[in-house]
């Protein structure tokens, strides 16, 4: 048996409790011919880059898994099939990383944002009418002979 980790994706307008039932019945495939689900995350609803069939945003689960291969097309078969998934990525990986994923990390471990910067530039010159001009401009048009 080889390890996969898999991504997928279920549409924003499902419930969490949904998309944990989805993840259920994802797991039992890979349990049912004596698979191993090593680890399980979901990492909430999050905007997708771009719309995937009219959804802004969608629900991310990853599994890390340890199957065979008629197992895992039958798993993509039935994510195929479920009109909630949006999309799903499997992936062949040599051994499964302990603790969180780098995702799950990324979310537990945000650094607090420091103040603002006052948004002027270092290099704007204020004009004795108060109005800031770059390198010290006064604005005018300039022609340019060649």
């Amino acid at each position: 048996m080889r390890l996969y980790e898999s991504v997928f994706i279920a549409r924003q307008d499902i419930s969490i409790v949904q998309v944990e039932a989805m993840a259920d019945e994802f797991t039992g495939i890979i349990k049912s011919t004596g698979g191993s689900v090593q680890k399980r995350e979901y990492w909430g609803l999050r905007s997708l880059a771009y719309r995937i069939k009219k959804n802004r945003k969608g629900h991310y689960m990853m599994f890390n898994f340890e199957t065979d291969s008629e197992t895992l097309k039958e798993y993509e078969r039935v994510m195929g099939l479920n009109e909630d998934v949006l999309r799903y990525l499997n992936m062949r990986i040599e051994k499964v990383e302990e603790g969180p994923s780098i995702i799950m990390q990324s979310k537990n471990e945000r650094p607090s944002r420091g103040p603002r910067d006052g948004g002027r530039d270092d290099d704007r010159e204020e004009a004795s009418n108060g109005s800031a001009m770059p390198n010290g401009d006064d604005g005018a048009i300039q022609s340019i002979e060649e």
